[in-house]
């Protein structure tokens, strides 16, 4: 067919035209980065026996052909996302999803699941299409009984098994066959614990307790030719929860300590606990940790899932950036170098903000839907639709985004069922009379109980009111209702005083103290082993000091202490130490 050359013309601009605004259309879809909030907005399942409570802990996240899988112990399924940011649950019977402990590994276009030996012994799984659910045993009889096993690839391709989970036994780690996956040799011991130097191992809510503490949760990852093995410690109870790091030059050892220990660690803020983790990387070649996070209120094994980015700098020097860990977080579509890159800017509004409620249970007190810990938390006298609760941030803010927290009080709920949701409106109001609507779940069917809502666009708001609509069971009960944006005013000035003094008995154990200002809602206590390397965080609220007891004895500290209000945060400016 014959074209005059206006024709070609026409066709060629028309062409290019089209492709550059599909181009700048998806630019444009794409500007709007992803957003996450700790903790992990999963349907998390609900115990099968004893007291009605969700959990999920000791988790399992890797890279499978650009996709993401994540296996927690006790879940009755595992989950599949493709951005870090939505995950859906698979259900299968073919794995043993009661075992705790999973652990997975990439083998070619392979998966090769294994749990902690249950009932069944010890049996590793394959599949090559996990979204179908599908797996097929690979080795029905691993002659070893193990707990908390991590299964690992070399860059040679040999594969390792690490496991342990004891107060008293080292982690210890075997060659497999990568064929008949059996042991190649005997296990050989890699470390045991040193709770006399190692403050961060010591048992107890914040490493306070005498008792014997646990090594477990081992996981081994492989950068720039060293070995970094993760260990978890001292108790998934505990709001010390944390994983230590040691690093070697081969897979079996001698491994020696790394400069910067604990490797992850939050024992302040709304949700603690950043231990038992798997690290692995996104398409980018960012580095992630998904962690175990702690409530244990009604009941120890009440956990949570949190995610954080992690950094390998240089040789010795690996940290997982817990700062803020619990405010809005950015996954990027990029390669990063920094835990800046990953920060929106949003602020926290609803810390200790007037709260009314439409009833209250006795012990369950409206204010706890404000104070920063999940461990608190209101409850509604039923949960019947209609029952709410009306914050009043007390000066008109711009806020961005909101994460509602539901307690499940009076859950009488086991395991999973399709009528596990919530459903509620949120509505906002500048004057306290004449109201909005902000978000609407009126007809939600997804079972979120750490709903993160960020709003299409920001909006100034002085007062918010979320109303029950429908509960799965037992009262309408919020821990907490956080607020995020800015209240569009400056950061505050730093302390003018900042005081550290290190225990004479004890020098796992450091002191702090400083001058708390009026205008700051709490604190940002950074610290590390040198005054470039402040990889530690410690986050409080309305204090004006802090005991710290997860320091190494035999190594100097650096510290400094950033404040922050609804407005922003500023950086410390002076760095103390202390030897």
């Amino acid at each position: 067919m014959r074209t005059n050359k206006n024709q070609l013309f026409f066709f060629i601009f028309f062409g290019l035209t089209a492709t550059f605004y599909r181009g700048y259309a998806q630019l444009k879809t794409n500007s709007r980065p992803a957003i996450v909030c700790n903790p992990i907005n999963l349907n998390y399942r609900f115990a099968l026996e004893g007291v009605s409570r969700r959990e999920a802990a000791d988790p399992t996240a890797f890279n499978f052909k650009g996709e993401f899988y994540l296996f927690a112990s006790k879940s009755g399924g595992y989950w599949h996302s493709t951005d870090l940011v939505n995950w859906n649950l698979i259900t299968t019977k073919d794995l043993p999803l009661e075992d705790y402990a999973p652990t997975a590994v990439v083998m070619r276009d392979t998966i090769f699941f294994l749990a902690s030996s249950g009932k069944n012994g010890t049996v590793i799984y394959k599949s090559d299409d996990p979204k179908s659910g599908k797996w097929k045993v690979a080795n029905p009889a691993l002659p070893i009984n193990l707990v908390d096993p991590d299964l690992f690839l070399d860059t040679d391709g040999r594969l390792y098994l690490y496991y342990g989970c004891s107060n008293v036994d080292p982690i210890r780690v075997v060659e497999l066959d990568i064929k008949s996956l059996m042991p190649l040799n005997k296990p050989v011991d890699c470390f045991v614990a040193d709770r006399t130097d190692h403050g961060w191992e010591r048992f107890g809510e914040h490493n306070d307790s005498q008792k014997p503490s646990w090594i477990e949760g081992a996981w081994m990852t492989k950068h720039n030719g060293k070995y970094y093995l993760q260990y978890a410690c001292p108790g998934t109870e505990f709001k010390s929860y944390a994983d230590g790091l040691y690093i070697a030059d081969h897979p079996f050892g001698p491994f020696r300590l790394a400069s910067d220990n604990p490797f992850s660690s939050k024992q302040g803020g709304f949700i603690c606990g950043a231990g038992h983790s798997s690290t692995f990387q996104d398409n980018y070649g960012n580095f992630w940790r998904i962690s175990t996070m702690s409530i244990s209120v009604k009941h120890r094994w009440e956990r949570r899932l949190g995610l954080f980015p992690a950094f390998f700098e240089g040789v010795d020097h690996a940290y997982t950036y817990t700062g803020f860990g619990d405010f809005p977080m950015i996954i990027p579509h990029k390669r990063i170098s920094s835990p800046a890159e990953i920060r929106t800017g949003q602020m926290l509004l609803s810390y200790h903000k007037p709260v009314t409620t439409s009833s209250q249970l006795e012990g369950h007190q409206s204010s706890n839907a404000a104070d920063e810990d999940i461990r608190r938390y209101w409850s509604a006298a039923t949960g019947k639709p209609g029952e709410w609760l009306q914050m009043d941030l007390q000066h008109t803010c711009l806020i961005k985004s909101f994460q509602v927290n539901f307690a499940e009080q009076g859950s009488q709920i086991l395991g999973r069922s399709p009528g596990i949701y919530y459903r509620y409106t949120v509505k906002y109001s500048t004057d306290g009379k004449n109201w909005n609507m902000l978000t609407d779940k009126s007809a939600n069917l997804a079972d979120k109980p750490h709903d993160f809502i960020i709003l299409p666009h920001a909006v100034h708001v002085r007062f918010l009111r979320i109303t029950n609509l429908h509960v799965p069971d037992g009262k309408f009960a919020i821990s907490d209702f956080r607020v995020f944006g800015n209240a569009q005013g400056m950061p505050p000035s730093t302390p003018s005083h900042f005081n550290i003094e290190r225990d004479q008995e004890d020098r796992c154990i450091v002191h702090l103290s400083w001058q708390h200002n009026s205008g700051i809602t709490g604190y940002n206590i950074r610290y590390g082993t040198a005054s470039n390397r402040l990889y530690q965080n410690y986050l409080v609220y309305g204090k004006d000091s802090l005991t710290i007891r997860n320091l190494n004895k035999n190594q100097p500290y650096f510290f400094t202490i950033d404040c922050f209000n609804e407005n922003g945060v500023r950086r410390g400016t002076r760095t103390l130490s202390v030897k």
